[in-house]
Formats: C-alpha cells, structure tokens, sequence
C-alpha cells in the first residue's frame, strides 16, 4: 500500500510538472441548426483553443424544437447562444440568465423583398411574412420606425415558395440564409434590408449564461468568453477553417460548402463581428450605453416592464472589457 501511495505521489507530480491537468466540462447551446454563423465556436473547437484554457467544450445544436432557454434554466447547458431582447424578457419572466459577450456586433436579421422595392419605406403596400418571434423583437420597432401595420402581415413559415409565387410579398430571413436559397432557386437576386444597418440596435450570437454560473464558475466562464473569440477571429481571418466546417457539416449534414463560403463572405462584408465597437474595443465586446439603448427602445415599444426588470442585473462587461482580442 505505501509503495502503492508513492507511485501515485510521483505520478501526480510528473502530471503537475508537464503541465497535464483535467479539463472543466462546459456545454454550450446554440440556437438554430449549425452554421457560419457559428463558426468561431466551432474554429475553437476544432483548433484546441477550449482545451488551451483547460475546458472540455460540447456545442450542442439547437433548432425549432429545442427550447434553449428551458434547458439553460434547467442546468443542461452551461451557455446558450442567445440576444439581447429575449434575455431582457427572460427576467421579466423569473430567469436570471445574463448577457456575458457578444460575437456580433449586428443582427443579422433581414428582411427580403423583390428587385422593384429600393427602400424600406416602399414595403408599406406590400404583404410581409413574418414568424410569431417578430411580434416581440423587431416587428415593434418597424412598426413605430416605418410605420408598418398589423394588418399588412401574414405568419412566415420558413419556406420561401410563396415569395417566389407572389411579388407583392416580402418576407423575413436571416442574412446568409435565405438571399442566398432566392437567389440559387428563383434565379434573381432579391432587395435584403439588414435590419441593424437601418437602426435595429440588438446584438446576437451572445452568449448568455445564468446568474449562477457566472456568480459561481467565473473562471470557466472567462475561459470559455476568451477562447470563442479568438476562435472567432481565427474563423474569419484564416485561410483554411476545413476542420471546423467539417465539425459544422457533422453536426447539420444538410450544411455545404457553398452555403459555408457564402455565409463567412457575408459576415465578412457586412462586419458582423469586427465591426462597430469591435474594431476598437475587440471581438466581442458588449456596452453599457449600447445596452441601454436596446433597454429603452423595448420599454417604449412596451416589450418590456421596467418595474420587473432591472437593465444592470441582465448583461455584465467584466469578461471582455480587457479582453482585447482585436480584429
């Protein structure tokens, strides 16, 4: 038995010494089926980034019938991939779940029309599909920004047949999504508004954690916050990503290539995550005036109760204000 406790002294101190120590099991959700979109946390997977700041990392694919936030609050993920509005609306709701970083700077929610509409506006005399989510993120906000109705819409159904059958419609995409599926199909290159080019103020892809986790695991927090985005940066810096698309296609066999290229090329374009405060504060970054401008247009289009919900308890800068990860 001694001889037996002193290899297993020696043995722990080689692994002290050579550096070998266990990785910290976190699970990160995403919230739709993977994706571009997501590349940077799977560039960090692929290239050992997690594992450099000592996490054994999963990303775990969401979609329409993964209810994120339901397993977030239930313990099943440690992260969840989120925006701003739904974790605002989260504690209006009793879940403490807060807002740690964000790897776009922009939504890239889009709203599509055919090739004769050239502005916003002209979508006042057009029917435009969109999801029951609308109704309480971005639908609001249009409506007092343009002046859109009710009356004018009808429920989308991700499906862009009816678009293509109808040039009175328009509809509701997401910005390497559906463009890209109109203009392969319909052979015509349709109008794309990017909602946050016109004043849509959110953030997306964040990555949101509860209260708990980041009140009791700030470290693996940290961790996780700093290695996703320099995954990031790798992902849209880097000549070859093939490891992490591939991690991408195992997980959503129905991801190609070409969706993959049209995806990076637009995120690349329209400076989704090195733009805007990113490109001077780093990847990442989230503010304090930024949030509280997505606070306020909530409240005033009564998406939220301020009496219920207090804006300094649902996000926290402390993990990537001196991150710095610079594009």
């Amino acid at each position: 038995m001694k001889l037996f406790t002193r290899i297993a002294s020696a043995i722990a101190l080689v692994s002290c010494a050579s550096g070998v120590a266990a990785q910290e099991k976190f699970v990160y959700l995403t919230n739709w089926f993977a994706q571009a979109e997501h590349g940077g946390f799977y560039q960090a997977l692929a290239t050992g980034m997690y594992k450099k700041e000592g996490l054994d990392v999963s990303i775990r694919m969401g979609g329409p019938q993964v209810n994120g936030i339901q397993l977030l609050a239930a313990g099943q993920a440690d992260c969840f991939m989120g925006y701003d509005t739904q974790t605002m609306k989260m504690w209006e709701q009793g879940i403490s779940a807060v807002t740690v970083a964000a790897a776009f700077q922009k939504d890239p929610q889009v709203i599509i029309a055919h090739p004769d509409v050239k502005k916003i506006e002209d979508l006042k005399s057009k029917t435009i599909l969109i999801s029951s989510a609308a109704n309480t993120t971005y639908w609001p906000w249009m409506k007092a920004t343009f002046g859109f109705t009710d009356a004018q819409t009808r429920p989308y159904t991700f499906n862009i047949q009816p678009f293509l059958a109808d040039k009175n419609l328009a509809q509701q995409g997401y910005l390497s999504s559906e463009p890209f599926a109109i203009e392969k199909e319909g052979k015509m290159k349709p109008t794309v508004f990017l909602l946050s080019d016109l004043g849509w103020p959110q953030y997306s892809t964040t990555i949101v954690c509860m209260e708990k986790t980041v009140r009791e695991r700030p470290k693996a927090v940290a961790a996780f916050v700093k290695a996703s985005m320099e995954g990031w940066k790798s992902y849209l810096n880097s000549a070859d990503v093939s490891a992490a698309n591939a991690l991408i296609k195992k997980d959503n066999p129905n991801m190609t290539d070409d969706k993959l290229a049209h995806g990076i090329k637009m995120l690349k374009e329209t400076g989704m995550v090195f733009g805007g405060d990113a490109g001077r504060l780093g990847v990442g970054i989230i503010t304090d005036a930024r949030m509280k401008s997505i606070y306020d247009m909530m409240v005033s289009n009564k998406l939220l109760d301020p009496t219920k919900v207090d804006l300094r308890k649902t996000y926290t800068t402390q993990f990537v204000n001196d991150l710095k990860v610079m594009p």
